[in-house]
């Protein structure tokens, strides 16, 4: 096998030709092979091993530099630069990391995770590399659907000022995680069309080449004209018009043919952008006819491309997009948003009954956001379904254009908490505490899969910013017997008692429901309280606790900082009341990749911790009295 002799970096630059077509089989074998046993993503990986082989001949690394925006697309990458032997404990705990990671290796040389940075990123090298003086090459690989990010844009209209070699590979498989949408994908999809464009390109010049005495200063006449001769071919050269060269299409599985142009593109001096072709999901038939569902998968089988543990429950992301819909069938304001996301946010069956009223806007949180806004001065209700770890990029957006209006805006949060395997960048840990910053803010964060239902039915007719908190997977039903009607700003009061009071904030429920019965085998009186609002905090109930409890938890999948547990301790000390407070939270730091069951035990926030840490409390109190 070809594949055996990648053991180090720059390894691949000792094999022939003939060997690379070779091994590019065998590193989709290898990749398929690895992920159907323990997950991860699959369709992006597949579909750029040929366009990361190339990079990886005609580059220097580590001293040349290459960003892969998201990351989720390095795994070859990865094997490249020595790391094959880690596959077995990808996205594992303690393992390799499933996204490039700077302490990992000194080839991945900036941490990613999110869409739409690779460019500015790179920029900046560029930058620091011309004030120091070093000569390296910087490389950005940015999917065309992060181009619909307008972070992107931002890096683009800087690169123009650039006087010195800066390279842009557009992967473009026309697929972000779904199909793509927007200005941008209806764009490149013309210079798809146009692929003849580099022949047609040549035969110009060619023809006017032959002109008597004047064809060659006519020639070089248009090259040096704003209007180049691409334009003559291709109206509105968008990335030319912004100062950066143009190369493409170019086919993404010809290694040699890439080799080739990365090479020559390196003598430029100046930047240039390359827009490569590619297959998302190639070489592995069930994810190229099903790219958006090999995007991020979990085990399979290789043969059918099956899942191997088949989903049985419903998820928190089926209850609300059954949810929605019910919604929707009753009240023709309702409208939904996605940021590329249909399938992941539960909204691809609300796209199908009610397309005129569904938006997907690309891969821009922050446009979103703000759509959103004007959506709703003018008289929609609209819902944005998006990641935890996603709504960060329109924190500003949240402030200044939905809540500082006070509009009727629901953010339906999926992914919060800890979501495991994709690691620090995307568990969705922060969101309590910027949330509850924002004045107008509301919070709800639902026990179970029935509250979740409630919610957003109740959501309907609230005319202030709400956001619905839930976590990722199979949706809780237990409790289905406590279900009283939801009253703004009211928590509920599962079990009543004394001693103990345990204020649980949605996800948590679940746990504390163990946390008490554990508790209660020990002899002590536990009340269980479903906070249900996070932002407002029910003063009311904590007042009523404190009242009968000398010991108070809290219990969140949130950071301590700025988390429930803190708004809690705060609204006590200002009440001039003492209780011994044990706050139950993720500590400040950002949790690795790894079983979410394993994370949530190692950072203290599985049962058996809660409840040793509360007993350890409650008998230092008995004991030194």
């Amino acid at each position: 096998m070809i594949l055996e002799k990648i053991n180090n970096l720059n390894d691949i630059k000792e094999i022939s030709k003939e060997e690379c077509v070779v091994l590019a089989q065998e590193i989709r074998t290898f990749l398929i092979e690895n992920i159907s046993k323990n997950g991860g993503h699959l369709a992006s990986n597949l579909g750029v091993v040929e366009l990361t082989m190339a990079l990886h001949l005609a580059l220097d690394l580590p001293e040349d530099k290459i960003i892969f925006d998201v990351g989720h697309q390095a795994y070859t990458h990865k094997i490249l630069t020595g790391r094959k032997e880690c596959f077995d404990t990808l996205r594992s705990y303690g393992g390799m990391s499933g996204f490039p990671k700077r302490r990992e290796n000194e080839c991945d040389c900036f941490d990613t995770g999110h869409s739409s940075t690779s460019i500015s990123a790179a920029l900046g090298m560029v930058a620091a590399n011309e004030i120091n003086g070093n000569e390296g090459t910087v490389v950005a690989v940015i999917g065309d659907g992060a181009l619909s990010g307008g972070m992107a844009y931002e890096g683009l209209n800087n690169v123009a000022r650039l006087k010195r070699n800066f390279i842009i590979i557009l992967n473009d498989n026309n697929m972000s995680i779904s199909e793509n949408v927007g200005g941008m994908s209806s764009y490149l999809s013309n210079v798809r069309a146009g692929e003849f464009y580099n022949d047609v390109k040549n035969g110009v010049v060619e023809r006017l080449n032959k002109i008597p005495v004047i064809g060659d200063k006519l020639v070089e006449k248009i090259r040096k004209t704003k209007s180049s001769i691409k334009q003559l071919v291709i109206p509105g050269m968008l990335f030319e018009d912004m100062g950066i060269t143009y190369l493409g299409p170019v086919d993404g599985h010809n290694i040699s043919q890439m080799v080739k142009i990365f090479k020559e593109a390196r003598k430029l001096d100046h930047p240039v952008i390359i827009h490569v072709m590619t297959k998302k999901g190639k070489g592995y038939l069930p994810a190229e006819k099903h790219p958006s569902r090999f995007h991020g998968v979990d085990a399979f089988d290789v043969e059918t491309g099956q899942p191997i543990k088949k989903k049985e429950k419903l998820t928190y992301t089926d209850v609300f997009s059954k949810a929605i819909l019910k919604l929707a069938e009753n009240n023709n304001r309702v409208v939904a948003i996605t940021a590329a996301m249909p399938d992941g946010t539960g909204l691809k069956k609300f796209k199908n009954e009610y397309p005129d009223r569904f938006f997907d806007v690309g891969i821009a949180e922050e446009h979103a956001t703000t759509f959103a806004a004007g959506l709703a001065l003018g008289g929609m209700k609209p819902y944005f379904a998006v990641y935890s770890s996603f709504l960060q990029r329109s924190y500003d957006q949240i402030l200044h254009d939905v809540c500082i209006q006070d509009l009727p805006v629901v953010f339906c949060i999926d992914r919060a908490g800890l979501v495991g395997a994709d690691g620090e960048t995307h568990q969705g840990i922060f969101d309590l505490s910027y949330l509850s910053n924002i004045p107008n803010m509301n919070i709800f964060a639902p026990k179970n899969k029935y509250e979740l239902y409630d919610i957003v039915k109740y959501s309907a007719d609230f005319n202030h910013p709400i956001a619905i908190r839930y976590p990722r997977g199979e949706a809780y039903d237990g409790l289905k017997e406590y279900r009283e009607p939801i009253v703004y700003g009211k928590s509920e009061f599962i079990y009543k008692e004394k001693d103990i009071a345990i204020i649980a904030v949605g996800s948590m429920v679940r746990t504390a429901v163990n946390v008490r019965n554990r508790l209660k085998e020990e002899g002590y009186n536990v009340t269980l309280v479903n906070a249900r609002f996070v932002k407002p905090i029910d003063e009311n109930m904590i007042i009523e606790v404190l009242n009968n409890h000398k010991y108070i938890v809290t219990m969140e999948e949130n950071v301590i900082n700025g988390g429930y547990g803190e708004r809690v301790l705060r609204f006590i000390s200002e009440l001039n009341e003492y209780a011994e407070v044990i706050n139950i939270a993720i500590p400040n730091v950002y949790v690795e990749h790894g079983n979410v069951d394993l994370l949530k035990k190692e950072i203290g926030l599985d049962s058996d911790s809660i409840v040793n840490k509360i007993l350890r409390r409650v008998q230092d109190e008995v004991y030194y009295g």
